[in-house]
């Protein structure tokens, strides 16, 4: 193999990920050259690479449709060598999946989707304190916290929100105390489990918010409803999920999914190194097969 795989990131981040040389020299410990390109550069040549593996394509929910379109462009020109491919991408990008999800009786925080404005004020109003957030975002960007509408849509202040239509489900106090955990699922396995809380009275554990991560030891049931749930995913559509990264928090007595991270998540290199290894290890596999 001369040509390298391909690692995606966006502009802002032409290293990558936060420790993204620790997949280079993984990946070059197993004599596999790769390099770092960011999905909107025009000069890349996607057909030719062995392997393309989005990682820290951050940007791409400010650019939903332009990235979506790259993404099945190059699913056009590589097939299955776009790992989890457009189709996952599509699907992962639009978080109304976590309420068909939770339709299914699947552990997921509760789900409802307001299409419009005037179906915000009664799902927001179903919980005693409602969390909100478009249905195409990432980051945390536009994540707002309601205490109901007693006074219906006249009281709901959405200036904080960006553009709907919204996701709305109940804020899980447990994120303050027991905190988001992360579990890894690579290859088909839990492989590892990252602990993120947030700071003060903030509910999103992102650095960029005063959150801090630290890595755990992988808890046997955050993993068995991590692999759970994308086994339910799996099956429903025919995929196969070459990476995940499932976030989770307690809620009513047990683990549910906050979100399924399926397109860019992020190793936590910083705290998990090891990662970068088993990372590399889904690639050498996915290339010995084709």
């Amino acid at each position: 193999m001369t040509a390298p795989v391909l690692l995606v990131t966006c502009a802002d981040l032409p290293d990558g990920e936060p420790g993204g040389h620790l997949l280079l020299e993984a990946l070059a410990a197993r004599d596999i050259p790769a390099r770092w390109v960011a999905w909107d550069d025009a000069g890349v040549d996607w057909a030719g690479a062995p392997l393309v593996a989005v990682r820290s394509a951050w940007d791409y929910d400010q650019r939903p449709a332009e990235f979506l379109g790259w993404a099945r462009r190059v699913a056009d020109a590589v097939g299955d060598r776009l790992l989890n491919g457009a189709e996952v991408f599509a699907w992962n990008a639009d978080k109304r999946y976590l309420a068909e999800l939770y339709a299914t009786g699947l552990p997921v925080v509760p789900t409802l989707v307001a299409e419009d404005e005037g179906e915000l004020p009664p799902a927001i109003a179903t919980y005693e304190q409602a969390v909100v957030k478009s249905t195409v975002g990432a980051g945390g960007r536009g994540v707002v916290v309601f205490d109901g509408v007693p006074g219906g849509p006249d009281d709901l202040d959405e200036s904080a929100l960006l553009a709907g239509p919204w996701v709305v489900q109940p804020l899980v106090e447990s994120i303050r105390s027991v905190g988001e955990h992360s579990v890894f699922v690579l290859g088909g396995r839990a492989q590892g489990q990252v602990r993120k809380v947030p700071a003060g009275e903030e509910i999103r554990v992102h650095e960029e918010y005063g959150g801090s991560s630290t890595p755990v030891d992988l808890d046997p049931q955050a993993a068995a409803c991590a692999s759970m749930v994308l086994a339910h995913v799996e099956r429903a559509h025919g995929w196969r999920l070459d990476y995940a990264r499932v976030d989770l928090l307690q809620h009513e007595g047990r683990w549910v999914v906050g979100e399924l991270e399926l397109i860019e998540p992020g190793l936590y290199l910083d705290v998990r190194p090891e990662l970068a290894g088993t990372f590399a290890d889904v690639v050498a596999a996915r290339l010995a097969l084709s």
